[in-house]
């Protein structure tokens, strides 16, 4: 797997990132399907550790990941596909303000059967100041229990 994402890396169709927090691994979040020309855009997917959910750690470390699509890399649009029963990835969308497109139905083999995925999205025109910045001012407004108060590291 590590060999796999690596030379996807090096071909400038994949972004791996491992997340920690607070000095341990508890996710990962790649950006995949990169696409250059006229589309310029790829697709996050993610994993937390359960003991670490609900404290603002993915959303963040999305929020991070996206922010560098945009700037560094040159992305213009993010995608995030998420099987409509899973309530804590859509939560994560959610509060990061990514926008509902539809549903793709039989989008990808999970569990030994085509799943259908919502498709959410994100362009870089949405969010000039970054992502995060406006992650960070919207729990700071709320007083959220999900406010990225315990900011992970960048997720690299």
């Amino acid at each position: 797997m590590v060999r796999h994402l690596r030379s996807e890396a090096n071909a400038g169709r994949m972004l791996p990132f491992v997340i920690e927090y607070k000095g341990r691994l508890v996710g990962q979040l790649t950006v995949a399907g990169i696409t250059w020309g006229s589309m310029c855009s790829g697709h996050v997917g993610y994993w937390v550790d359960e003991a670490v959910a609900g404290r603002g750690v993915m959303p963040t470390a999305v929020a991070l990941a996206v922010d560098h699509c945009f700037r560094t890399v040159g992305l213009h649009r993010i995608e995030v596909c998420i099987r409509p029963e899973n309530g804590p990835s859509r939560r994560v969308v959610e509060k990061l303000g990514f926008r509902e497109e539809g549903i793709r139905p039989r989008y990808l083999h999970i569990d030994g059967a085509w799943r259908d995925h919502l498709i959410f999205a994100l362009t870089a025109e949405e969010v000039p100041d970054g992502l995060l910045s406006r992650w960070q001012r919207a729990h700071s407004r709320n007083g959220s229990e999900n406010s990225p108060r315990d900011t992970p590291r960048n997720p690299a």
